[in-house]
């Protein structure tokens, strides 16, 4: 055989391996992400990345409302190797969560969140038995640590002190109240979680609640999204995806931390707080193993709640402090109800929000125009079931985009207007609306709401009870928001000036 001759095979060669790779991995996404009999309609999906070449994910939750004009209310998309089901508007979002609630409690499995977030741990990502024991676990253990009775209130009051005091020792300078906020909001959970509060000083809670802030962030990143398609190759591979794991090791270290204080000095007999009470019913469960009360699962639910309560509270308050920057007449008539209501000589309190209609349609519609958790939290079908006339199999992830609940024209007078009366009546009376739904809904309604809403309405009467807050002289606030797995606010920076 010549040497052109050898040259030529091995090319030939080269290119049948790379032909037959090319139509062996084609054939593979065809077969992997075929789309099932009567299955919603969506764009046409590339090979291996989907839709992604179709939506921008920076503004994938209002892109997804737009594509309700091509393709109805009801849709699917495919991101990589995941496809979805969206479903779109307030109606459809409560028949399908809360009318067809039975068949869409479960979790999909997604491979970056059972990395991080271990497979069946936790009470977020859990499925079957043991989310509902975990479920039915924390709402009992927090209702009997105070969350939704006065006994909770001295300890917001007790934190509404402090942040007020940090607040005032910036002097009417500019600063960014992210922080602050975040830990704040953070030590409420705290001390329902840890029995403690951590000082705003503490630089490595700090550290803590910086890191949850990126996990969200990056956890919704392209790279996310190719880990998701590729775990087995992603997790040896190096590359801005392995940040995720970095950051979430010092947050699980640190609740690793506080479980091992908790145990040297646990007492059965006077649980101070859920670690205590997780503690004190694994001796209840050990012959039942799939029930999860167990030492790992008691980190994964600790991690749970202090992720969840650490992060989508403050990063509401956040959005409303830069609304009222914002709106300065909207924050002078609630100071005027504040003063009007309360006064000055005490704190305001749960008993007060009857009597401040305003202030309460206010921090609803911050909710509303914040849209912190855009697309939900994904679900997955229990069992074959139908949406409308489409056929949905048991597993695929179906997500009630948020974004088009809250803004649904059909529902709110002036869906794209920062508008407090959209909750107020015709007698400046608060009136409840269907299609508030920042919580979601159905049986995996956020279990912290009630402690959410207490906590928003705290610290929000007691700030503008003591302070006016306004933009740096000669800087006109943006409400522009980075996308993550929750939408927050750009940096900004604000003045407090003590009323």
């Amino acid at each position: 055989m010549t040497e052109i001759q050898l040259h030529a095979f091995e090319w030939i060669d080269f290119k049948s391996v790379f032909l037959f790779s090319c139509v062996f991995f084609l054939l593979y996404d065809y077969v992997r992400n075929k789309t099932p009999k009567n299955f919603p309609p969506g764009p046409w999906s590339l090979p291996f990345i989907g839709d992604i070449h179709h939506i921008d994910l920076k503004t994938i939750h209002t892109e997804l409302v737009q594509l309700t004009d091509k393709y109805g209310h009801v849709f699917s998309i495919r991101f990589f190797g995941l496809r979805f089901v969206i479903l779109n508007g307030y109606k459809l979002v409560k028949k399908v969560y809360v009318d067809q609630g039975d068949d869409f409690t479960d979790r999909p499995s997604i491979s970056l969140f059972e990395d991080l977030f271990g497979v069946n741990k936790g009470v977020v990502f859990s499925n079957g038995y043991a989310w509902k024991q975990q479920r039915r676990f924390v709402l009992s253990t927090l209702r009997n640590l105070g969350l939704g009775k006065k006994s909770l209130e001295p300890s917001i009051h007790l934190e509404c002190r402090y942040l007020k005091e940090a607040m005032s020792d910036e002097q009417g300078r500019p600063f960014d109240p992210q922080w602050l906020m975040n830990n704040a909001v953070s030590n409420v959970i705290c001390v329902l979680v840890f029995g403690d509060r951590f000082e705003y000083s503490d630089s490595e809670f700090q550290t803590m609640l910086k890191a949850i802030n990126e996990v969200a962030y990056l956890e919704t990143s392209i790279w996310a999204q190719v880990y998701n398609m590729f775990p087995w190759v992603m997790r040896r591979l190096p590359g801005p995806h392995q940040k995720i794991f970095i950051l979430w090791k010092k947050v699980i270290d640190f609740v690793r931390s506080k479980i091992t204080e908790h145990r040297v000095n646990y007492d059965p007999s006077n649980p101070r707080d859920y670690i205590d009470c997780f503690l004190t019913e694994m001796a209840k469960w050990k012959e039942d193993e799939a029930a999860g009360f167990d030492m790992e699962n008691l980190r994964y639910c600790t991690l749970d709640l202090f992720y969840a309560g650490s992060e989508t509270t403050s990063t509401t308050m956040y959005w409303g402090l830069l609304y009222m920057i914002k709106y300065p007449e909207i924050q002078a008539k609630i100071q005027a109800e504040i003063d009007r209501v309360v006064g000055s000589s005490r704190q305001p309190s749960m008993s007060d929000k009857e009597n401040l209609p305003y202030t309460n349609a206010v921090i609803h519609e911050i909710q509303r125009m914040a849209n912190i958790v855009p697309l939900n939290v994904a679900r997955a079908a229990t069992e074959d079931t139908q949406i409308e006339e489409y056929c949905i199999p048991k597993g695929t992830i179906v997500i009630g985009n948020l974004t088009s609940v809250l803004f649904d024209e059909s529902e709110w007078e002036t869906p794209q207007i920062f508008n407090p009366g959209h909750f107020l009546d015709d007698n400046g009376n608060f009136r409840n609306r269907e299609a508030f739904m920042p919580f979601s809904a159905g049986k995996r309604v956020c279990l912290g709401e009630h402690l959410a809403r207490m906590e928003l309405f705290l610290f929000f009467t007691s700030l503008f009870q003591h302070f006016t807050f306004s933009p740096p002289e000669g800087v006109e606030p943006k409400l522009e928001f980075r996308s993550g797995a929750t939408l927050c606010p750009h940096p900004y920076q604000l003045c407090a000036v003590p009323r």
